[in-house]
């Protein structure tokens, strides 16, 4: 996990300063594989730990369900963010249909539904739509 930590902050001092200053879809289809990634560990930590300790393991599924919103925020940027080859930018029912663009684009609608339907499973409507967090500021 350092390492993973360390790239990112690696990657963003390198790149954001004098990077475009548009974010690419290459690069947001990088940070929506990042995000399902840390999903799926904080749901592996969530199901291991709420059995032990249910507060931990409520705050950590509340931390899953933030990152797949997260998560859901970059998809959609994505799909309004301009393709490179012609800056036209593609109907967002395109991707609903399964098929957006063809191959390489595919992989973020497909990585996309694949963890809503593990979210489907594992989250409730509520919990996605919950304004409230939890936490409490003293």
């Amino acid at each position: 996990m350092p390492f993973a930590t360390a790239a990112l902050d690696f990657h963003r001092a390198l790149n954001i300063p004098g990077g475009p200053l548009v974010t690419t879809r290459a690069e947001l289809d990088a940070l929506h594989a990042h995000l399902v990634s840390l999903y799926g560990l904080l749901d592996a930590h969530a199901g291991r730990t709420g059995h032990l300790v249910a507060v931990e393991g409520d705050q950590l599924r509340t931390a899953r369900t933030r990152i797949w919103q997260a998560a859901e925020h970059l998809h959609a940027a994505y799909h309004a963010a301009p393709r490179p080859d012609s800056g036209e930018i593609p109907e967002p029912e395109a991707c609903q249909a399964g098929l957006p663009e063809g191959a390489p684009e595919l992989t973020i609608c497909q990585r996309h539904q694949r963890t809503a339907h593990l979210v489907r499973r594992r989250t409730t409507p509520a919990d996605l739509h919950a304004p409230f967090t939890g936490l409490v500021r003293r």
